[in-house]
């Protein structure tokens, strides 16, 4: 579903991303790793076109889409979450979710009941998703962290995304919302089919949920594969998890 090739970054001659390369297939949970700095979150900027790469290409079901704004890439079936939380702090979950779903139907502003039923109706299924239905009504700003993290996943979720990009899902979070994260995550992927991409610090998370696992170092791809692969994989102990025992 997703492919990427060689593809570099820099800004003022630092090479936040340098050669990185990434497999996704269709229905796949994969994690990218990798120390502060790696070039994580710059990768994932460049793939859903925050930023546009220096060189390198990237396929998103087998059509280019390196440099592309992100709006088209979003109409194309990308759809992301971001490191820190980014919602509108003063409407309700509800009317969060809502205007999503509206602006992804390219009717941010109609005023037919028709419409704004069917919007009405997407907006509580996707609640009743992440888990929020109980907490539609409340004011998104006042909401513990780890809700905010769900609704901005919901947020989303309402682009009909069929590849959702995760940046750092359960960062902040204590660990019984991160649990939460955890089965959200899992979820998405078996029952709406998603496929799904996230950088995560939580090796436990990772290591438990992901299917494949890519590992950068000064924004080099050293290793994608299994858990097992990568976890016994030398220099991915030596740069990444401590050394071998």
């Amino acid at each position: 579903m997703l492919y990427v090739e060689g593809v570099t970054k820099s800004f003022d001659g630092f090479m936040a991303v340098n050669g990185a390369d990434l497999t996704v297939e269709r229905g796949e949970i994969v994690a990218v790793i990798g120390p502060n700095g790696a070039g994580k979150t710059t990768l994932f900027n460049l793939i859903t076109g925050q930023l546009r790469p220096d060189s390198g290409k990237i396929l998103f079901k087998d059509e280019k889409i390196t440099g592309l704004p992100p709006y088209q890439i979003c109409r194309k079936g990308i759809s992301r979450s971001f490191q820190i939380v980014n919602i509108f702090s003063r409407l309700t979950v509800f009317e969060n979710v809502e205007v999503s779903v509206l602006s992804q139907q390219r009717r941010s502003f109609s005023l037919f009941p028709a419409v704004r039923k069917q919007a009405i109706k997407r907006t509580e299924e996707i609640l009743s998703n992440v888990g929020l239905s109980g907490k539609s009504r409340n004011i998104s700003g006042l909401l513990s962290h780890g809700d905010q993290k769900l609704l901005e996943i919901a947020v989303a979720l309402a682009n009909e995304p069929e590849l959702l990009i995760l940046d750092e899902p359960t960062a902040g979070m204590s660990p019984e919302e991160t649990l939460v994260a955890i089965e959200l995550i899992k979820q998405l992927s078996v029952k709406l089919g998603l496929t799904i991409l996230f950088c995560e610090h939580d090796m436990d998370l990772v290591f438990s949920i992901a299917q494949k696992i890519m590992v950068m170092r000064h924004g080099k791809s050293i290793i994608q594969g299994d858990p097992d692969v990568v976890r016994n994989d030398k220099e991915v102990q030596e740069a990444y998890l401590g050394g071998s025992e």
